[in-house]
């Protein structure tokens, strides 16, 4: 056919040459105006040409991939870097850190060694560095402040009631003849012109008995429980001086067991009454059932029955001293083993007794026949057996078991 016979269209169409099926898959580069009938497909085993990063439309959401991601051995690498990094900061605080604990502990150790041998080096107060006493003392202050000593304790039914067991038997270990014992009153506003009146209290003598008792003792548990109550004695200074004062006075030995003699005991010549039991007894009889309770950590509920010690103290009234009334009361067995201190103030409260009867009889020997003083809001260590003696006086008395280390208040 020649160009002659074409139509125009034929003759206005060009003529396409051949592709090449391989140099159209390797040739570096295509001609965006090839149609997609043009286009010749590469064989199974190749993949088609990726186009052109420009070609990629919107640009802005193109994404760069990574063609060649990193191996694991660069990422632990990387990850032990961090770690390393991390173990130094924290290597670093905590040196910081326990060098300002080593010094403040080693503060710490010297102000309590400092504090140690502070308390151990400060003179003793019976029987207690002095720091401690005088923290004994804000104690008692403070807990006569807060609680005060008018409150009423817990009273309770007679079934309640047990025999008080013996615990310490200071100052009653010689059975006493009932007959010569005297309440030596010392203080009292009435003295002279009372019938009991005598020039020296001191002077009255004391009679026991050799008999032996049956009643069981007991044993005073802040002691060694092997050792007898009886067999406690004061140590042998403390004996030789109290004989040599026999001696010289002609007064039975004092003071014989381990605290020793008192400072409050009474000088020779101390005026004061000398009263009898039947004194005692014209006084209104009270009983009460209360709790008994030793600072050795046991108590027991008991029925006691006697004089208020309110009672006493208004028939046989303190005398001023210096225009006010004394403080204090102190009080001691016969010859002056043992020995109590109190204030004023306490004694007066409506459940202090002086007892008489214990759970519906008399007292025994080592009860503290034939009287003692039951005061429930104290420890049991303050409430003497047996006593001798009661003194009005503005001086704070001594204390027997005080003077071994005990607070002297020992409220409850």
């Amino acid at each position: 056919m020649n160009d002659q016979d074409q139509s125009p269209e034929e003759k206005s169409t060009p003529h396409v040459a051949p592709v090449d099926t391989e140099s159209t898959a390797s040739g570096p580069a295509r001609d965006a105006s090839v149609s997609d009938e043009a286009k010749v497909s590469t064989s199974s085993d190749e993949k088609p040409a990726l186009p052109e990063p420009d070609e990629l439309e919107p640009k802005e959401l193109a994404v760069e991939v990574d063609p060649q991601p990193k191996p694991d051995s660069d990422f632990e690498s990387e990850s032990k870097a961090r770690l390393d990094e991390g173990d130094a900061t924290v290597l670093a605080a905590s040196r910081k850190h326990t060098r300002r604990s080593f010094f403040v502990a080693a503060g710490g150790a010297a102000a309590g060694y400092g504090l140690y041998r502070w308390i151990d080096q400060s003179p003793g107060d019976e029987m207690q560095p002095e720091p401690f006493r005088r923290t004994f003392q804000a104690n008692a202050t403070v807990a006569r402040e807060v609680f005060r000593d008018h409150a009423l304790t817990p009273t309770y039914p007679l079934k309640a009631a047990r025999d008080l067991r013996v615990n310490g038997v200071y100052g009653l270990k010689s059975m006493l003849k009932a007959e010569s014992w005297r309440l030596q009153l010392v203080g009292s506003r009435h003295d002279a012109a009372h019938l009991r009146f005598t020039s020296d209290v001191t002077a009255w003598e004391y009679k026991y008995l050799n008999a032996d008792t049956h009643e069981d003792q007991g044993h005073d548990t802040k002691i060694d429980p092997n050792i007898k109550t009886a067999e406690k004695m004061a140590p042998e200074p403390m004996l030789n001086q109290a004989r040599a004062q026999e001696e010289r006075t002609g007064r039975m030995p004092r003071g014989t067991e381990e605290a020793g003699e008192s400072d409050s005991t009474l000088q020779a010549g101390t005026p004061g009454l000398l009263l009898t039991m039947e004194d005692i007894l014209k006084l209104p009889r009270h009983e009460l059932i209360t709790q008994f309770k030793c600072i050795e950590g046991w108590s027991q509920i008991v029925q006691w029955a006697g004089v208020r010690m309110a009672d006493f103290m208004e028939a046989y009234p303190p005398k001023s001293i210096g225009g006010r009334v004394p403080k204090y009361v102190y009080m001691e067995t016969p010859d002056g083993d043992y020995y109590t201190g109190y204030d004023l103030d306490v004694c007066r409260h409506p459940q202090t007794l002086l007892v008489t009867e214990m759970m519906g009889a008399p007292l025994t020997q080592f009860h503290g026949a034939p009287l003692r003083l039951h005061m429930p809001t104290k420890y049991g260590y303050k409430q003497i057996k047996r006593i001798g003696l009661i003194s009005y006086t503005n001086q704070k008395p001594d204390d027997y078991w005080t003077k071994l280390g005990y607070d002297w208040d020992a409220g409850l």
